[in-house]
């Protein structure tokens, strides 16, 4: 199993390269803020293939709408559990036999990681359904189009960014498919992310996202940096449930995700 970080990562915590780019609120100025966009990406590293992928994206108005349309999490915890889950123990029996499909594999990211394979597949049941369910818009036009969004364009350019260097180096094809705002793979990691934290869980010599392994090893990689603690507690209260907000900040989806570990862990 072997960490494979890009040369030239793109960090959530680094400043959006300044651009001239104009950003707009419909699809009318995407192919000029395009144009314009290539200059920052050749600027930032992005080769043939991913100014290429670049040229080709278009407007996701799928991706505007779930933007505009999001309300938030705003449900109890049991009526979360209920719409998202089912039930607790229901869905642990389910998270349950993916760690005993490859117990060696979850073994491994745990003794080098600290993490738990029972928050592992419960952050993979919870985010695509095991990989049911990983998007249905193609990554590069939903990322480019939240980027050239005036909403939150510094917060998504590093990512759209990191979006067409994944696309240089082969991690992702310019038509793969994932969530609306550019999340990819079994556990949904935004392509900076990816870059920063992504490890090759198969020991094939690459990283895909969309390679269950390689998603979670990478997942298990992203909470140890984030101060996940071997050997600590993740129940509300405990050491290692803070790190869950670096995960999703939604305190009943870090609760749900501790309560079905705490019912595989049993």
């Amino acid at each position: 199993m072997r960490i494979i970080l890009a040369s030239l990562c793109i960090t959530l915590a680094a400043a959006a390269p300044a651009i001239s780019a104009t950003c707009g609120n419909t699809g009318a100025g995407f192919g000029a803020w395009k144009s314009e966009f290539a200059s920052t990406a050749k600027e930032e590293g992005v080769k043939d293939r991913g100014l290429r992928a670049l040229a080709a994206a278009t407007y996701s108005k799928g991706t505007i709408r779930a933007d505009r349309n999001q309300k938030g999490v705003k449900y109890a915890l049991d009526d979360f559990i209920r719409i998202r889950l089912g039930s607790v123990r229901g869905f642990a029996s389910t998270a349950g036999k993916r760690i005993a499909r490859n117990p060696a594999f979850f073994a491994s990211l745990e003794k080098r990681y600290g993490v738990p394979g029972s928050i592992l597949v419960s952050i993979h049941g919870m985010e695509t359904g095991f990989g049911r369910s990983m998007g249905s818009v193609p990554v590069v036009s939903s990322i480019l189009t939240v980027a050239y969004d005036c909403r939150r364009s510094d917060f998504f350019i590093p990512h759209a960014i990191a979006a067409l260097q994944m696309v240089d180096r082969g991690m992702l094809s310019p038509s793969q498919l994932g969530a609306f705002h550019g999340e990819m793979g079994h556990t949904q990691f935004l392509p900076g992310n990816a870059m920063q934290f992504g490890v090759d869980g198969n020991g094939d010599g690459r990283v895909d996202f969309y390679n269950e392994w390689d998603a979670l090893a990478s997942t298990a990689y992203f909470l140890r940096k984030k101060g996940w603690k071997k050997g600590k507690g993740y129940l509300p209260g405990e050491p290692n449930f803070p790190v869950l907000n670096e995960w999703n900040a939604a305190t009943v989806y870090q609760k749900a995700i501790a309560a079905v570990a705490a019912e595989i862990d049993k």
